[in-house]
């Protein structure tokens, strides 16, 4: 009996989908363990082979979990909201909801066709009303609420009003506005107009005006990780900052917390790096430097201010609100020329430039709080208006871009640090003497910033200070395919629509707040959203709808709490529910998330923890990053120089045209493309290739030109008349290009080219790159799977290497993997007979065997290093199918550990021993120690150092035993050649040493 992959693997498929093997129930009498893959956009060109990568991992570890007795969570859902959908449906003239449901039923097809152990009844799209409600309802609980500093902990507005209805907000820093105080009375005295701009400063999820990303051409604000260069990710449009009213999310009160708790997660550390690094905590002080001689004072955060007798001069961002009230008359049009250029930088790349230097200066100066000196303002792009308050004061000596715009711009450098400063380039260490520094001169740097903030004090002038780079999340988006905020507009007063100030009917009041149908998306006016196009959606009888949309990372930041509980219409999870499955024990996906949707996240969780709606602070316990699988590229190589005409034959120009143009066209016959082999082009290249080989190669070419009646061609080779275009690797064997397909490619493009061969074959060149469409280098699963098997599939990747490591794809590769699932199949049935699975008791050896490879499967998974575990499964088939053995005994047990990695071959091999039930119901089997515990050891044995055979003895063997043995060995006598030795060494468990003379 053969192994019909296909048949079976269909098979079962049908099997678990009609039997329903893997629902999953909140059942509380089993130990439970969430298992997640970060859910996936469903795009329209559907899954690569890279993409289930990590599916395919955390798909082996539910089916071990599984069969550990856990009650194991492993769901799948779609992020379907977002840009990319809007911009697909814009490029195709379709609407986002058809080409969402069209593409998700592309990813389900192609999932289910590996066999995923999803349970599909628990799938969750964002984009669904019945989701993105409860997406809404977590907004407005944020809306709701307020972060206490004092408790450090979110609790509702209405805790917050009755703390001012009693005693203002002394105790109550305000963290939209700083220098707002008022007390009871004042409060009192509001209007609710004024109340509410109290409220909105407070609020978690609130409104305010600031510095964005607009970006033209999508209509819409960016997120700074959606900028690259100056233009967006998607689309490659130009983008630039612009002041816009936005909605935000207060995530910057819970930059303690969210660095606090890394320390109990089980990420790996460059992960937590990445986040203390984003967070950016830093402690300090904020300076207070008055202008010199014009009505401004400048604030400043440093984390250093034992430099502050350094200062040589100031510099603020080019966005700074002051910029352009400190600009004098004579720098104004230089200031407006540079602010005009930042616009145009996206921030990554203020910072990441240090080599370019530029700047402007404003024209005002400030006065140093400690000697009234007299300091000149400039602005830079390397200074942001979002960290700290936008303004440094400049250090040369101690800091290397302040250095160098110093050295840029002539500006004169004061020492204080001594000999440590050379001149050349700035001293950054934190530890040494600070000299040239009034009362602080002599003074080690900790004991002199003690004193600085002392007295700045004392002086009025500064304060201590923690500042953080983290800044608060844009939370809305121009665009229409997104969540629509429950926020109604009242006399320019935002509501939500759940408060009872809003008039309006009860049922009005629900959620969720559905987005409307529309025939296009083209941005409002004033950059609001397309939905502001929709009169009779945005007008309601209690004022205006909100036109933004909720971002793409709304509905992701939550997702995994609604798989405990998607059916539920009363909450978003019920308690009994979160309570039991708590936090996603493994959490698996990639490290482009690290600083967005795992913060956000994690923010959300502990503020749904805060307002007590669940019991963790959490969401992810363990975090695996998956590499990448990496496209392996072909190559063709095109001869399109060249060519030389003879002038009194040809009336064209004598310089050399391309093969590739259509030219001199006779009848139906266009020119040929010419393509060598990738070793000849890399003879060409190198220069290897003889005189007389390039006078055959010309004399071939020109013989196939003279074919298509070009009078007067000629052609002489050379290697800059040589270019690589990529082949889709689809019509390429390994590295053998099929020709009539390569003909047929791109609508017959290259019909009538001709083919310079290495031995009979046109062999293309390879390049890894990333697997996109655009490399032509995309392999689909599909076909892989109809190829080889699911089964195959799976394990190959796995096979490919660590999970957090990236590696090329090669589909040549995959052939050895399907002959050890056939070999293996073997094992069990012959070709001729059928089954062959005896009931005879196994040997110690076969045992040794198998409980070898239960054991290092079991520590494999565990530790996720899922490529030794199918390399030990090879081990195991070679020696079962060197010993013969078709032993049930052994070959169930095999069967089960290999469930995980094959589940179709699996099932069938369970159905096959006699089971009814499915093996993902099975138990995983258990080792027995005394088949895997070593009793002997084969020792390498030496003559004067140098290795000469092994021999094996027993663990416990005493030294005088083994030398007798290696003594009396008929091969070691022969090499001692009748010498007696000095001395034997023996190294218990490791070697033995005749040492000679």
């Amino acid at each position: 009996m053969e192994y019909t992959f296909g048949a079976i693997e269909q098979k079962w498929r049908e099997y678990w989908k009609k039997n329903q093997v893997y629902k999953v129930t909140n059942d509380t009498s089993k130990p439970k363990y969430y298992i997640l893959d970060m859910f996936p956009y469903p795009s329209g060109a559907g899954l690569h082979v890279g993409h289930p990568l990590g599916y395919i991992a955390s798909d082996i570890y539910a089916r071990y979990k599984k069969m550990k007795g856990f009650n194991v969570l492993h769901p799948m859902g779609f992020d379907a909201f977002g840009l990319p959908a809007e911009q697909y449906a814009l490029e195709t003239g379709q609407h986002p909801a058809v080409t969402t449901e069209k593409n998700i039923a592309r990813y389900k097809e192609q999932l289910d066709n590996i066999g995923f152990c999803y349970d599909w009844e628990r799938e969750v799209r964002t984009s669904d009303a019945a989701y993105y409600k409860w997406t809404q309802w977590i907004f407005l609980q944020l809306f709701h609420s307020w972060y206490d500093r004092n408790a450090q902990k979110a609790r509702p507005i209405i805790e917050l009003i009755a703390i001012f209805e009693r005693e203002g907000n002394s105790n109550l820093v305000c963290p939209g506005d700083e220098n707002l105080k008022f007390d009871a009375v004042q409060w009192q005295s509001f209007d609710e107009k004024q109340q509410r701009d109290v409220l909105m400063h407070y609020r978690m999820a609130y409104q305010g005006y600031a510095e964005v990303w607009w970006c033209e051409g999508l209509g819409t604000v960016l997120a700074n990780d959606e900028v690259v260069n100056g233009v967006s990710e998607r689309g490659g449009f130009p983008v630039e900052r612009k002041k816009m009213r936005q909605w935000f999310l207060r995530i910057t009160e819970y930059a303690d917390r969210l660095i606090e708790s890394l320390d109990k997660l089980e990420w790996s550390e460059a992960m937590k790096e990445m986040q203390r690094n984003w967070i950016g905590k830093s402690i300090g002080a904020q300076v207070t430097f008055q202008s010199a001689g014009s009505d401004f004072q400048l604030e400043v955060f440093t984390t250093r201010p034992d430099t502050i007798f350094g200062v040589d001069f100031m510099v603020i961002a080019p966005e700074h609100a002051l910029v352009e009230a400190m600009t004098t008359a004579e720098q104004k049009d230089a200031i407006t020329k540079y602010q005009d250029y930042v616009k145009s930088r996206s921030e990554r790349e203020r910072m990441a430039e240090v080599k370019q230097v530029t700047g402007a200066f404003t024209g005002a100066y400030v006065l140093h709080p400690f000697t009234q000196k007299q300091i000149p303002v400039w602005t830079s792009e390397y200074v942001l208006a979002g960290y700290g308050t936008g303004a440094i004061m400049a250090v040369p000596s101690g800091d290397s871009r302040d250095h160098a715009f110093a050295k840029h711009f002539n500006i004169p450098v004061t020492n204080i640090f001594g000999d440590k400063y050379n001149g050349d380039e700035a001293y950054t260490a934190k530890e040494g003497i600070i000299e040239n520094s009034d009362f602080i001169s002599g003074k080690e740097i900790k004991e002199a910033t003690a004193l600085v903030v002392e007295a700045l004090k004392k002086m009025n002038a500064g304060v201590p200070k923690i500042n953080y780079k983290l800044r608060d999340a844009g939370f809305s988006r121009q665009r229409y395919w997104g969540e629509p905020f429950p926020i109604v507009y009242q006399d320019g007063i935002a509501y939500a629509i759940d408060e009872p100030q809003l008039k309006i009917p009860g049922e009005k009041r629900q959620l969720p707040v559905e987005l409307p149908m529309v025939e296009h998306y083209k941005p409002g006016a004033e950059g609001e959203g397309p939905l502001a196009n929709v009169e009779e959606w945005v007008t309601t009888e209690a004022g205006r709808r909100e036109t933004s949309t909720m971002p793409g990372y709304a509905g992701s930041s939550w997702y995994f709490l609604r798989y405990m509980d998607p059916d539920n219409d009363a909450e978003f999870a019920s308690r009994n529910a979160t309570d039991y499955w708590r936090e996603v024990d493994l959490y698996i996906g990639g490290t482009e998330h690290a600083v967005g949707h795992l913060l956000y996240s994690r923010m959300w969780t502990k503020a749904l923890y805060d307002l007590g709606f669940i019991g963790f602070d959490e969401p992810f316990k363990k975090l695996v990053n998956q590499g990448m699988i990496q496209g392996s590229s072909r190559f063709v190589y095109e001869l399109i120089g060249g060519l030389h005409v003879d002038t009194n034959a040809w009336d064209e120009s004598s310089e050399p045209v391309s093969p590739s143009k259509k030219m001199g066209i006779t009848g139906n016959v266009r020119h040929p493309n010419f393509f060598v082999s990738s070793g000849i082009y890399e003879r060409i290249e190198k220069g290897t290739m003889s005189e007389a080989e390039i006078g055959a190669l010309n004399e071939f070419i020109n013989s196939q030109l003279i074919k298509f009646n070009k009078p007067g061609l000629t052609f002489r080779i050379s290697v800059e008349h040589i270019i690589p275009h990529r082949v889709d690797v689809n019509i390429v064997d390994g590295y053998d290009l099929n020709i009539e397909k390569f003909k047929k490619w791109k609508n017959g493009e290259y019909a009538n080219a001709e083919f310079i061969l290495e031995d009979g074959k046109y062999i293309c060149g390879s390049a890894v790159e990333k697997m996109s469409k655009s490399k032509y280098n995309v392999v689909n699963p599909d076909d892989i799977v109809a190829q080889y098997g699911a089964d195959t599939f799976r394990m190959y990747e796995m096979f490919l290497g660590p999970i957090d490591v990236s590696k090329p794809w090669d589909t040549k590769g995959i052939e050895g993997v399907h002959r050890f699932l056939k070999k293996l199949w073997r094992l069990y049935f012959d070709e001729q007979k059928g089954w062959i699975v005896t009931e005879e008791k196994a040997t110690e050896t076969e045992l040794k065997a198998l409980h070898k490879t239960i054991r290092k499967i079991a520590d494999d998974i565990e530790k996720f290093s899922f490529n030794t575990s199918v390399s030990q499964f090879m081990i195991c088939v070679n020696e079962l199918a060197g010993l013969n053995c078709h032993k049930r005994e052994i070959l169930e047990p095999l069967a089960l550990c290999i469930n995980p990695f094959a589940p179709h071959l699996a099932e069938e091999l369970w159905h096959q021993l006699g089971y009814e039930d499915s093996v993902v119901n099975a138990a995983f089997p258990a080792y027995e120690e005394k088949y895997v515990t070593e009793s002997s050891k084969n020792y390498p044995v030496a003559i004067n150092g140098k290795p000469r055979l092994e021999m094996n003895f027993p663990l416990d063997a005493e030294q005088q035993f083994i030398e007798e043995q290696v003594l009396g060995n008929e091969h070691v006598q022969k090499y001692l050649e009748g010498k007696q030795p000095k001395k034997i060494i023996f190294v218990k468990g490791k070697m033995i040493n005749i040492v000679v003379s």
